[in-house]
């Protein structure tokens, strides 16, 4: 059985959000890979580029 994640709840604008305030605030690494994955699997990482220079 495939477990979903809270994650996939928010809608792409949201995510992207938590990304930037989750480097800003320098949460825990593992949190921020979690948000990687789910950009990733939506296909919006490229939107996001500019964000990761953050973390």
């Amino acid at each position: 059985m495939r477990r979903h994640g809270a994650m996939r709840h928010l809608n792409d604008d949201l995510l992207l959000e938590t990304y930037q305030k989750a480097c800003e605030l320098e949460l825990n690494d593992d949190f921020i890979f979690l948000i990687t994955q789910e950009l990733e699997r939506r296909s919006i990482a490229d939107r996001s580029a500019h964000l990761k220079k953050l973390h």
